[in-house]
């Protein structure tokens, strides 16, 4: 009943965040969500061609790489999409150019959705300070300790992002991340920020 229309995230360019090793779900049900709302994804990766999914423990398939970190700006994208995996992830958080590309999107406020182990590459980049969060529980004590809030819900929103645990709460993530998207498109139609409630993109 809340959601937006889904013509209001058509113009959005999203890009996908990953390597070898997400958590297929993680990435085609968010992905098929916001595409069906209009909006344009490019799949992003520290490799040319291709990356494999898996689910949980089993090898999954095979999907197209769009264009690589290092040859984008946070300027192309008007969000970012972090997929899970724990092989994705730990690959991730050790890459300057995607920790470089989550900094550049969070100092222009623009929404960053993770889900499970994703969180890894935020804490890399030295963003999640002070920062609500949830998470995989693996990643609760990495979280805690680089000084983010951890809270055991299925998903949390806190200003510019969404995170979510596992592939279970992926409805409530993709209608949250659709939801903040929805404001941004908002904001943009009115031409300022300003024009937001106070209380607007918080909760949790």
């Amino acid at each position: 009943m809340s959601n937006p229309p889904q013509h209001r995230l058509g113009g959005l360019c999203i890009g996908i965040v990953l390597t070898d090793g997400f958590e297929q779900a993680e990435m085609t049900e968010p992905r098929a969500a916001l595409e069906e709302s209009g909006v344009l994804i490019r799949m992003l990766s520290d490799k040319k061609g291709r990356v494999r999914g898996v689910h949980h423990d089993q090898p999954g398939d095979l999907f197209d790489v769009d264009t690589t970190f290092n040859q984008v700006t946070a300027d192309e994208f008007d969000a970012l999409l972090l997929p899970g995996g724990k092989v994705n992830a730990n690959s991730l958080r050790s890459n300057a150019d995607a920790q470089a590309l989550v900094r550049q999107i969070d100092a222009q406020g623009k929404p960053i959705a993770v889900i499970c182990h994703a969180p890894w590459l935020l804490i890399s980049a030295g963003l999640v300070q002070g920062r609500k969060m949830t998470s995989s529980p693996d990643v609760q004590q990495d979280l805690e300790k680089a000084g983010a809030h951890w809270v055991d819900e299925k998903v949390v929103v806190d200003r510019n992002w969404v995170s979510s645990r596992t592939p279970e709460d992926i409805p409530a993530f993709n209608a949250a991340f659709k939801g903040i998207l929805a404001q941004r498109t908002r904001q943009h139609t009115r031409g300022t920020a300003d024009d937001m409630p106070a209380s607007a993109g918080e909760g949790g």
